[in-house]
């Protein structure tokens, strides 16, 4: 759905509201964006039809001093950073989680399927 990003970003909006850490809003918006593309741009490519059955899923978790968005794809496919002389847009939007994040990362599931994530520490003040 084209329009999953949208609905990432005011699911994102709302959930951070509703914390009371609307402050973070335009970096993890921003990621959860990428992150919800780039599962639906590799997340769906070349799995099975059972693995096309589950949904790619969006997390937001909040903890003590943390927020984690966390999505969830069908592949197995390890997510790869494209290299700085890459025109294309492949592997751009990695970089861009990256930057905006303080951490990221990936973890596959036993049952196939994995979740690429980004933490953002909540600003104390």
């Amino acid at each position: 759905n084209l329009a999953s990003p949208k609905t990432a970003r005011e699911f994102t909006r709302r959930t951070l509201s509703s914390w009371n850490i609307e402050e973070l809003y335009n970096d993890v918006s921003v990621v959860v964006s990428e992150l919800v593309t780039n599962a639906l741009c590799h997340g769906l490519q070349n799995v099975s039809y059972s693995a096309l059955a589950r949904p790619i899923q969006l997390m937001l978790f909040a903890r003590d001093r943390r927020v984690l968005a966390a999505v969830i794809d069908p592949s197995d496919k390890t997510p790869a950073v494209g290299s700085t002389r890459q025109v294309a847009e492949t592997g751009r939007g990695l970089r861009i989680i990256a930057v905006m994040s303080d951490s990221w990362g990936w973890v596959p599931f036993a049952t196939g399927g994995k979740a690429v994530w980004a933490a953002f520490n909540i600003p104390q003040g």
